[in-house]
């Protein structure tokens, strides 16, 4: 079975979720939030340390300029601090460290637009990666498919098929960044920014595919204890990243992580950022997506 045509398989689905009606569209609330409570553990923090699992750099509404605030009420029925389920903590770990070794056998470009498909081949044929058992697949597919809403995410499902690739063709590199560009409006922005704002721009992440944004979350989720209702207000869910059709984040040279970060907002390559008419902001403050603050990210779709 190609893994193209996995989601009209419901076995594997059924194995790790307990349901067949995850994908439905007339799968209800009441239901998702069973199958929530099944596969994570929606553990409260009240045994934890809350600062143990508070995202760095959070915005201070005093440090952000007053059009980049959103205000959006929060809607009802989110189940907070979702964390992922210790039965499936070995598959996500497992997971987590194939696609690191992926990622240093094919370089950190080339795993910015590498497919599912390939990923898989890499790995398979790596002496030092292995074949993606049966359990890793089905957590892959299931951190793909699943719906974020659940937990506080609302924005919009961007990659359908977890075995999208992006179309070479239609990217370039971007000398000096390791990042890649959709060409057109993407790559003639970028360009135009650096133009207009100056040498000390730069590109700090442009086209990512559905296995590098799957990494990326991952990350987040283990950066902050399995939670994924703190890693989604920071990172995009695989199938819901705007780079992986257009988008791309900025930063000011040499601010290393401060580039991902409110800090970013107080540069004096922001403000001139701010003056120009033909570019936008895809995460204001209190945003309707449920995202953190996202002054470096570039929107064009």
């Amino acid at each position: 079975m190609k893994r193209r045509d996995f989601i009209k398989s419901s076995s594997v689905l059924v194995s790790l979720f307990g349901s067949t009606n995850l994908l439905s569209d007339t799968y209800i609330n009441d239901n998702l939030e069973n199958f929530f409570y099944n596969f994570f553990n929606t553990n409260n923090l009240k045994d934890k340390n809350k600062e143990d699992f508070k995202l760095n750099n959070e915005p201070k509404y005093n440090d952000v300029p007053k059009d980049s605030i959103e205000v959006v009420q929060k809607p009802k029925n989110i189940i907070e601090d979702i964390y992922v389920q210790e039965q499936f903590k070995e598959q996500f770990l497992s997971v987590r460290k194939k696609l690191k070794l992926v990622q240093t056998h094919v370089g950190y470009g080339n795993f910015n637009i590498i497919s599912f498909d390939d990923m898989l081949k890499v790995a398979k044929y790596s002496k030092n990666i292995g074949k993606f058992t049966k359990e890793e697949l089905s957590f892959l597919e299931s951190i793909f498919y699943y719906d974020p809403t659940v937990h506080g995410f609302f924005g919009k499902r961007i990659s359908d098929n977890i075995t999208k690739a992006v179309n070479k063709k239609e990217v370039t590199k971007i000398p000096h960044t390791g990042h890649y560009l959709f060409k057109g409006d993407p790559e003639k922005t970028y360009y135009k920014m650096i133009e207009d704002v100056g040498d000390s721009l730069t590109l700090t992440s442009g086209v990512r595919s559905i296995i590098k944004q799957t990494k990326l979350f991952l990350d987040k989720v283990h950066s902050v204890d399995g939670n994924l209702t703190l890693a989604s207000k920071s990172l995009a869910p695989p199938a819901y990243t705007y780079h992986s059709i257009s988008d791309f984040d900025v930063g000011k040279k040499g601010f290393g992580k401060a580039n991902f970060s409110s800090r970013f907002a107080l540069t004096e390559e922001f403000l001139k950022m701010r003056k120009l008419k033909y570019i936008d902001m895809r995460y204001t403050v209190n945003n309707k997506d449920g995202v953190r603050y996202e002054p470096w990210h570039i929107k064009i779709i």
